[in-house]
């Protein structure tokens, strides 16, 4: 088995950027959503309420991150001295918020009022403590710091599909290839690149996967949902992937061995 590709997500919901190598670092890779978008309650919103969200494309610039909203133009974003109280599902965690300009432009494409907040390193929000046993930290991610996926795994899905979906609806981490469909389900301790990564939930999978994230449009039919829910519902939800963290710091890169070294 060996990576077939890498993926970070600066902005939680935003579009994803596909790169050749990524850095860990306590939150997970280095740079995946640190920023969050939050309504005037300071509850966050994702795709799941504003799937033209998807096409928000965003890039790594010098000065960090830079967002293109359809129709607004391109913003770097710049966090400032405000700080702020932000939920994200159960957890309230402090943030910076984001410069107006773009919170503006974000807005009027929205069509609600919304900004973007920015976890700063004095912030610290813990990963499940029911699967983690160790105090960790995560950022914006919906629990984790990593997702990895099978691409085997995909195309046995989409062999049930009248129209096939690509691996962007599932917002992977990392994607495997050279495994057995499914194959993920028994994983347990992975070694990537010489770094170990501990397996500690499968992925539960929700109405952002019907978003296609070319249009923004949701899937009329619930696909691939609907499907998937046809086969592949556990006592943890609706399964595609597995959430897991990385053991110590370190640099992993697409075409990188991955083995798997205990599985249940």
């Amino acid at each position: 088995m060996k990576i077939l590709s890498l993926h970070v997500y600066p902005v939680k919901s935003l579009a994803g950027i596909q790169v050749s190598l990524f850095g860990m670092d306590d939150f997970g890779p280095k740079g995946d959503r640190r920023w969050m978008i939050v309504d005037a309650d300071r509850n966050f919103i994702t795709q799941r309420a504003f799937p033209e969200l998807a096409k928000v494309s965003v890039s790594f610039v010098e000065n960090g991150v830079s967002v293109h909203i359809p129709g607004e133009g391109n913003f770097t974003l710049k966090a400032t001295d405000e700080e702020t109280r932000v939920l994200v599902w159960r957890d309230w965690v402090m943030a910076q918020v984001g410069e107006s300009v773009a919170n503006q432009a974000l807005s009027r494409f929205c069509g609600k009022d919304v900004c973007f907040v920015y976890m700063p390193d004095s912030s610290f929000r813990r990963v499940d403590a029911g699967r983690v046993s160790e105090y960790r930290r995560v950022g914006f991610a919906d629990g984790f710091p990593l997702l990895i996926t099978n691409l085997a795994s995909l195309e046995e899905l989409n062999g049930h599909l009248d129209v096939p979906v690509d691996m962007r609806r599932f917002r992977p981490n990392i994607v495997v290839e050279g495994s057995a469909p499914w194959e993920e389900d028994h994983w347990r301790k992975l070694e990537v690149g010489g770094l170990q990564f501990d397996i500690v939930k499968p992925c539960s999978r929700c109405i952002l996967t019907t978003v296609d994230p070319d249009t923004g449009v949701k899937d009329p039919g619930l696909q691939p949902l609907r499907t998937l829910s046809s086969y592949r519902r556990t006592a943890d939800g609706v399964i595609f992937g597995q959430n897991a963290i990385h053991e110590s710091p370190g640099v992993i890169h697409v075409d990188d061995s991955v083995t798997v070294i205990e599985s249940e």
